[in-house]
């Protein structure tokens, strides 16, 4: 990972500033840090204390026009045709054919350098957007990188339909939760995708007039256009993701990836904001709405919406009354019916705790 996104690891090392960059598919993130000793290297880059954030799309803008500048000062020096030119060349033409554009894409998202991934493989997945959507398969194939599995590994089309058939819940997409009124929802990319999450559970919430009141098993199944045995019935379940799949406008399969009630019911509430964020979009209709364990911009609306949905954090701050201690983190979420992992880790972001406090916390929990 370090050497495919920290910049002095280009060409096998070279004074490039100590930058690394990583992006969630939609926002891009940039740390600088200072040079480590500045007796020992040609160039002292003092750095930058602060993470910065940008559109993905503008930083690719930056970088196309920081190389096209290089490339004018290379012809100012009549160097020739140089390296430079001729792997900028090829990016562009693999740009500008849609298809192979695609493939390098899936590449990338699946963690591989071009042409190391296996061509067949990659084709068989790129037939499988017509059937899930191309986003959905983004989403996928980041799970895999994620989980560093071989591109081969990667769940198909197929893998996913037997899944719903054996191991999925009925469920009716006209009968899913929306908002009625969207309109004061930030654009996605416009916000970090937590606040976006946020948001759209404080609006449902106030919607359906909830207050600080802890969401049942039954309306949380109402609200994703299912019964209540998705959440119930433990035995069913995925083993790989949580998705809904949808074969039509009132009818479609969901599975859920934990055996354990909380978990499931945190999962059912990650496909119901999926599904309403997919529904105030421009994202093109899908059939296929996952829920994986990677960090993709779209996967982090889903946790920090299902978090707040399931225990609004202003309550459980409310509830919590200064006393951050474990047990009043179990007492709370016993209350909401949600893991103490997920009181945990809104505390720890919302700073009521610190990294190692809350590292602690979990280290002590594990042996007991």
């Amino acid at each position: 990972w370090g050497f495919a996104h920290r910049m002095p690891t280009i060409g096998e090392g070279y004074a490039w500033p100590n930058i690394t960059m990583f992006s969630d598919g939609i926002r891009s993130f940039l740390d600088s840090d200072p040079s480590g000793n500045p007796e020992a290297v040609l160039f002292r880059y003092f750095g930058s204390p602060v993470r910065q954030t940008v559109p993905a799309e503008e930083l690719e803008d930056a970088i196309d026009g920081f190389v096209e500048d290089i490339l004018v000062q290379l012809d100012g020096q009549e160097l020739g045709v140089t390296n430079l030119h001729r792997l900028w060349a090829e990016l562009k033409e693999e740009r500008e054919n849609m298809e192979l554009a695609r493939f390098r894409r899936l590449e990338a998202q699946l963690g591989c350098d071009p042409d190391e991934a296996d061509e067949h493989a990659i084709q068989r997945h790129l037939r499988d957007a017509a059937t899930l959507g191309e986003d959905a398969l983004s989403e996928v194939a980041a799970d895999t990188a994620f989980h560093g599995l071989d591109p081969d590994s990667m769940i198909s089309a197929e893998d996913i339909a037997d899944i719903a058939e054996t191991s999925g819940f009925d469920s009716a997409p006209n009968d899913a939760i929306n908002l009625r009124d969207p309109t004061t929802m930030p654009r996605v990319g416009m916000v970090a995708a937590w606040r976006l999450g946020e948001q759209a559970a404080r609006l449902l919430r106030d919607q359906e007039i909830l207050d600080g009141q802890p969401i049942s098993d039954e309306m949380l199944s109402n609200f994703a256009g299912t019964r209540r045995n998705a959440i119930s019935d433990r035995y069913k379940y995925s083993g790989d993701i949580s998705f809904a799949l949808d074969r039509d406008d009132r009818h479609a399969r969901l599975s859920l990836r934990s055996k354990w009630e909380t978990g499931r019911r945190f999962e059912l509430a990650r496909l119901v904001g999926d599904r309403l964020f997919a529904s105030h979009t421009t994202r093109p209709a899908e059939r296929l709405f996952p829920a994986t364990r990677t960090y993709s911009y779209r996967q982090k609306m889903q946790r920090a919406f299902a978090a707040e949905l399931l225990c609004p954090f202003t309550t459980v701050d409310e509830m919590m009354d200064g006393d951050y201690s474990e047990d009043k983190q179990n007492d709370v979420a016993e209350y909401f019916n949600v893991s103490p992992m997920t009181i945990r880790t809104q505390l720890r972001n919302k700073r009521r705790i610190d990294e190692e406090e809350a590292l602690d916390i979990v280290s002590r929990g594990a042996v007991s």
